[in-house]
């Protein structure tokens, strides 16, 4: 294995952000960066043999910077919504930054995408670079002073693990997510809405239009959720006109908590193939509808690009039938998802 580094550009009060370059024995690299704890490039090959780029990227450090739909981010404090941006614990409310009509997504206005982290630690015999961020208590309302590690790997097996790790001093909610916007054709090559996709989950979430779940899980039979047996994602992404296609939770099969798979994409066009795995209960599909095709999206349109985004239950924290997501002194909250990149023919 071999670790390179760079510094990518500054933040907007200076400071360097540090980019890493990881190579395996195959000469096949991803790269990540100290802003947002981001994953950046993952290079692999097609059937043929031919490299390339399948995670959307800006080229530059200032397009992070600003405001963009989360590519390769660590989302948090919180991923995805809380509902009416509030929650409880003890008998005391806390109401979060709402930057999502009247709820909060991805842990509000300035979220851990947008925070330069440390880098923590650089081990290139394992492959392996760590970013460790404090969240200040109070930050976008959430309480308590929270220690976020995001730890990203990569092996000879084409195997790509990335970690995440919190603690806090006061009771808080955290669920920590890696945001990447995959297209295994290669960014810039059009829809993947060909890709065919397979999912290890049951049930989704019934949400209501503003995408805040009910508290019931639903089963995918019959509906356009239901990817047990191989799809394509377009085959029914125009069934959900509301969300401009899927932007949905679904609940992994099996225990949380244990690395167990949780879906395999196919592209049948050049033959690349990415299995996921995670301990997370959830997983959000999203077929990013949302994405306007110009610089704030270096130029993926809608529909160019996938979220397979591995996480805890969306609301968790105002929904005590789903997992917790309630850390409390003392705990360390941990998760893990792996993604690993292999051909096959169509």
């Amino acid at each position: 294995m071999k670790i390179s580094e760079d510094v990518f550009g500054q933040t907007p009060d200076g400071n360097a952000i540090r980019r890493f370059k990881i190579t395996n024995s195959k000469g096949l690299s991803v790269s990540v960066m100290s802003w947002g704890a981001s994953l950046l490039e993952v290079v692999v090959p097609d059937a043929k043999g031919v490299l390339a780029n399948v995670n959307s990227v800006f080229d530059s450090a200032k397009a992070y910077a600003e405001r963009h739909p989360y590519f390769g981010s660590t989302v948090g404090r919180y991923a995805n919504r809380v509902g009416d941006g509030t929650f409880s614990i003890d008998g005391q409310e806390y109401q979060l930054t709402k930057n999502l009509g009247g709820n909060t997504l991805h842990g509000g206005q300035d979220n851990f995408s947008y925070q330069n982290w440390e880098v923590e630690s650089v081990d290139e015999s394992a492959g392996q670079v760590s970013f460790v961020h404090d969240s200040p208590d109070g930050k976008e309302g959430f309480p308590g002073n929270v220690t976020a590690t995001s730890t990203y790997s990569w092996n000879d097996e084409n195997e790509l693990m990335m970690a995440f790790e919190a603690t806090t001093d006061s009771p808080t909610h955290v669920n920590l997510c890696n945001h990447s916007y995959w297209n295994l054709g290669g960014m810039g090559t059009g829809s993947m809405l060909d890709h065919v996709l397979q999912m290890h989950c049951d049930e989704f979430l019934e949400v209501n239009d503003e995408l805040i779940p009910s508290g019931k899980l639903l089963s995918v039979e019959g509906s356009p959720f239901d990817f047990r047996a191989p799809m394509a994602i377009g085959a029914r992404n125009g069934e959900l006109p509301e969300t401009k296609g899927y932007d949905h939770c679904l609940v992994v099969r099996g225990e949380a908590g244990t690395l167990r798979p949780c879906a395999e994409v196919f592209d049948p066009a050049s033959g690349r193939v990415m299995a996921v795995s995670t301990t997370q209960p959830g997983v959000q599909l999203y077929a990013a509808g949302n994405l306007p095709g110009n610089e704030r999206s270096a130029g993926v349109a809608a529909h160019e690009a996938f979220c397979l985004e591995t996480q805890h239950y969306p609301d968790s924290p105002n929904k005590p039938m789903f997992p917790t997501t309630l850390l409390l002194p003392g705990q360390t909250m941990s998760e893990k998802t792996v993604h690993q990149f292999s051909v096959k023919s169509a």
